[in-house]
């Protein structure tokens, strides 16, 4: 593997590049930069061959003089958030082993994996600041739709998965994913969605799959309550044994353990019933269970399955608000009903639909 090095990140890992070489395979390499952002530092890799980025932060000195061993593992790491399946990364990274460093020599390139360092400036709500590896921030700024040249446009993770099955012959993604039951918890009115999840996603790649499937604007804070399970699948006791939050709603104020989302695998508390919390002024309250596990998976996206019911839009007042709403614009004669409408348009108020749903989920 090549990766080549601004004078500014050959500064910062105290290197010493080698001679420019023509002969490595795009594929298996990388254009790198360092990036400071205030007092913080990233290291942006951008693939040579499909501008697929990955995002290093925060590297103390002890991790500069072992930045080849710890490159092969961000790799690792993010291939793996991508659903990717193991025998793929270690095919890609043994043809990589030998990895080398050189300086810059593409301007072209350069300009590719400046546009990357420019989204780290936009990814404040991917960023994990006690993570070297910013998984999350990665997976983003390479979903991103970029030029390629020719009016041609790219989205840069599609374009790795297509270089990386013609490289391994066979296709990346066979993995086990989870069947989900999400449902609103809403009197006299049945909205619930099925939707099909890798089953390596983390709590935040959760939160905001359910924000994509029930149309949601992530407007306000959030958090998931943990219930255990029994053996035979009743719920263990009354409360939960553990809450998961967004960083605004960090509170060590509570008689229930409270730990943060940030990193934290939904398989690794399963198996359990889940209460996703949206909105605490209007309270929505959503219901997860895990119907069945599928072991040959090929896709790393999540796919809407089947669902009911329009979701309420936002802010509309929790449970009395949204029936108020639906008795206005179901009544023509009603003289705010044009103007409800029109509110509950602009607040995310729509139809049930599979397709748009998926769209949604697919580009996350």
């Amino acid at each position: 593997m090549l990766i080549q090095c601004t004078k500014k990140l050959v500064d910062e890992l105290k290197i010493v590049p080698g001679k420019p070489s023509d002969e490595e395979e795009p594929l298996l390499s990388w254009h790198a930069n360092l990036l400071k952002i205030g007092r913080h530092k990233f290291i942006v890799l951008v693939n040579d061959a499909n501008r697929y980025a990955i995002v290093l932060y925060g590297l103390k000195a002890k991790d500069k003089k072992n930045i080849e061993k710890l490159i092969v593992n961000a790799v690792r790491e993010v291939f793996q958030a991508e659903s990717i399946e193991e025998q793929i990364i270690d095919g890609y990274l043994q043809k990589s082993e030998a990895l080398s460093f050189g300086k810059t020599k593409d301007r072209k390139l350069v300009a590719r994996l400046n546009k990357a360092c420019e989204w780290v400036h936009y990814g404040e709500d991917y960023w994990d600041p006690g993570e070297i590896v910013q998984v999350g921030m990665s997976k983003w700024i390479s979903s991103l739709l970029v030029g390629d040249g020719n009016k041609d446009y790219i989205h840069p993770n599609e374009e790795m998965y297509k270089d990386l099955q013609e490289f391994s012959g066979q296709p990346i993604f066979n993995t086990e994913a989870l069947v989900l039951k999400v449902t609103l918890k809403l009197d006299h009115h049945s909205v619930w969605r099925r939707i099909t999840v890798p089953a390596n996603i983390t709590f935040t790649e959760l939160h905001d799959i359910v924000q994509a499937a029930f149309a949601w604007q992530n407007s306000h804070l959030h958090d998931f309550e943990i219930y255990e399970k029994n053996e035979d699948g009743s719920v263990r006791q009354e409360y939960p044994n553990l809450r998961l939050v967004c960083d605004e709603a960090f509170s060590s104020e509570s008689e229930i353990p409270v730990k943060m989302e940030t990193g934290q695998k939904l398989k690794g508390v399963l198996p359990a019933k889940i209460i996703y919390n949206y909105d605490y002024g209007d309270n929505w309250k959503h219901t997860i269970e895990v119907e069945r596990v599928i072991h040959d998976y090929t896709f790393n996206y999540p796919i809407c399955e089947d669902g009911e019911g329009s979701v309420p839009p936002e802010d509309v007042g929790g449970q009395p608000g949204f029936d108020g709403f639906l008795d206005i614009i179901n009544d023509p004669n009603h003289p705010d009903h044009e103007q409800m409408k029109e509110w509950g348009e602009m607040q995310g108020y729509e139809d049930f639909d599979l397709r748009d749903i998926n769209m949604r989920l697919k580009r996350g």
